[in-house]
C-alpha cells in the first residue's frame, strides 16, 4: 500500500473522471427509481394479500420497512468492504443483478411469507449505496466531492420523485384500463426491467474506479460486520464527531417518510392528492438545491461552512413546519427545508477526506449502517409521538411535537458540527 501514489485521482484524466462519474450517475438514477416504484404499490399489495385487512397490512407494512432497514444496517459494511477488496465494478454489478432478480422474485410472490422473504434480499442487495458512494469518493478530487455528492443526491432526488410517480401510473386508471383491470404486481416486473438495464449498462459501460494496487489486500471479516465497520470512525479524527452529526441528521430526516402523509391528513386536512403535490414541490426543490446551488456554496463557504448552513436551514424549517396551522404556512418552508440539501455533500467531503483511498468503502458501509439503525427503530418513535399528540390538534406547541422534536436533534447536531466540522487535507 505505502507505494501507491499520493493522489490516485490525479492520475486519471479529467475526462474520464467526469465520464466515469456520469456513469455512476445514471446508474445511480435507474437504482433508485427501481426503488421508488415500490412506495405507493408495496402497502397496497400487502393489504391485498391479507384480504384487505387494513389494521393488519399497517403492522406488516412496518415490519417490512424495519426488516430493510436491519439488512442494510447488516450488509452495506460487508458490500462496502467487499469493494474495497475486490473493486467497485463487480459489488455494483452482483447487487444490481440481484436487485433486478428480487424484483421479479416479489412479483411471483405467492403468498405474503414469500413476500417478505423478497423484502429481506431486497435490503441485501440495495446495500449497493455504499459502493457507489466510495466509487464517488474515488474519482473526484477532494475539492471536487462534495460538490459530486450533492450530484448524486439530486440523482437520489430525481429517482424518489419519478419512481413513485411511476408506480402509481402503472397501478392507476389509465394503465388499469388498458389491461382490463389493475395490477399491483406489474410495478415490480417494471422495477425488474429497468434493474435488467441497469445491469446490462452497467456491465458493458461502467469502469473501475479502484485499481488494484489501491485495495485492502484481503477480506477482513472483522472489519466487515456492522460492529466492526463502525470502529472505523473512532480511528480517525473527528470522523466519530463527525459520524455522529449525520446519525443525528439521519434521525431528524425520518420524520418525514415516518409520519408525513399521517400528519399532513391530521394537521391540513390533506387528502392522497394532496400529499403527492407537496412531495412533488419538495422533491423538485431538493433537486433544484442539489444540481445548482452546492456546487456553488461549496466554493464560497467550504465544506464546514455548508455543512453548517444546511443543518441551521433544517433546524428552521422544521420549526416552521410544526408550527404551520395550515397547508400554506407549511409550504413557506419548504424552500428552506430544501437547503438541507447541503448536509450529506458537505458531511461526506469532510469524512472522506480522512480515511485512506482504500477505506473508503468501508466508511460509506459504515455510513449505510447507521442509516440501517435508524430505519430499524426510529419511525416507532416518531409514529408515537404523533400518536401522543393527536388529542392536542389546536394546541401550536403539541400539536407539532413531532417536528419540533425533529428539529431539537438537529440542534444538537449544528452544536456538534460546529466543534468537529474542521477542514482537513485528504489522507494518502
Amino acid at each position: 500500500m505505502s507505494d501507491a501514489p499520493d493522489h490516485p485521482v490525479t492520475e486519471m484524466s479529467r475526462g474520464r473522471r467526469k465520464a466515469a462519474f456520469g456513469f455512476i450517475f445514471l446508474t445511480a438514477i435507474m437504482d433508485i427509481t427501481s426503488l421508488g416504484i415500490m412506495i405507493p404499490v408495496l402497502p397496497n399489495l400487502i393489504k391485498e394479500m391479507v384480504g384487505g385487512d387494513l389494521a393488519t397490512a399497517a403492522h406488516l407494512t412496518g415490519l417490512f420497512a424495519i426488516i430493510w432497514g436491519m439488512m442494510q444496517f447488516i450488509f452495506s459494511p460487508i458490500q462496502g468492504m467487499l469493494s474495497d477488496r475486490f473493486g467497485r465494478r463487480p459489488v455494483l454489478l452482483v447487487s444490481i443483478f440481484g436487485l433486478t432478480v428480487d424484483f421479479l422474485f416479489m412479483a411471483l410472490a405467492p403468498t405474503i411469507f414469500w413476500l417478505f422473504i423478497g423484502r429481506v434480499f431486497n435490503g441485501i442487495t440495495a446495500a449497493s449505496f455504499s459502493t457507489a458512494g466510495a466509487y464517488i469518493a474515488d474519482v473526484s478530487k477532494p475539492e471536487e466531492r462534495a460538490k459530486n455528492f450533492g450530484m448524486i443526491g439530486a440523482a437520489f432526488g430525481f429517482g424518489f420523485l419519478v419512481g413513485p410517480a411511476i408506480g402509481g401510473w402503472l397501478t392507476g386508471d389509465f394503465v388499469s384500463d388498458l389491461i382490463g383491470g389493475q395490477n399491483l404486481r406489474l410495478p415490480f416486473y417494471f422495477a425488474a426491467a429497468l434493474g435488467l438495464i441497469n445491469w446490462l449498462y452497467g456491465f458493458f459501460i461502467l469502469p473501475e474506479s479502484l485499481p488494484p494496487e489501491r485495495r485492502e489486500p484481503k477480506f477482513n471479516w472483522a472489519k466487515a460486520n456492522p460492529v466492526g465497520s463502525l470502529r472505523l470512525l473512532s480511528r480517525h479524527k473527528d470522523l466519530l464527531g463527525l459520524a455522529g452529526v449525520a446519525f443525528l441528521f439521519n434521525i431528524a430526516h425520518s420524520v418525514f417518510p415516518s409520519i408525513f402523509v399521517l400528519y399532513g391528513g391530521h394537521r391540513f386536512g390533506w387528502s392522497a392528492e394532496d400529499t403527492g403535490y407537496v412531495m412533488m414541490v419538495v422533491g423538485v426543490s431538493n433537486i433544484l438545491v442539489q444540481a445548482l446551488v452546492i456546487g456553488r456554496a461549496v466554493k464560497l463557504l467550504g465544506e464546514r461552512g455548508v455543512l453548517l448552513a444546511g443543518l441551521l436551514s433544517f433546524m428552521v424549517a422544521l420549526i416552521i413546519y410544526g408550527a404551520a396551522q395550515t397547508g400554506w404556512q407549511f409550504l413557506i418552508g419548504v424552500p428552506i427545508a430544501a437547503l438541507s440539501g447541503l448536509i450529506a455533500p458537505g458531511l461526506q467531503g469532510l469524512m472522506t477526506r480522512r480515511v485512506e483511498p482504500w477505506e473508503q468503502g468501508q466508511l460509506q458501509g459504515a455510513n449505510s449502517a447507521m442509516v440501517g439503525i435508524v430505519a430499524s427503530f426510529i419511525p416507532l418513535v416518531y409514529t408515537g409521538i404523533l400518536a401522543w399528540s393527536v388529542p392536542f390538534k389546536n394546541q401550536l406547541l403539541l400539536a407539532g411535537s413531532p417536528l419540533f422534536f425533529a428539529a431539537f436533534v438537529i440542534m444538537i447536531a449544528l452544536v456538534l458540527a460546529f466543534k468537529v466540522a474542521r477542514p482537513q487535507p485528504a489522507a494518502g
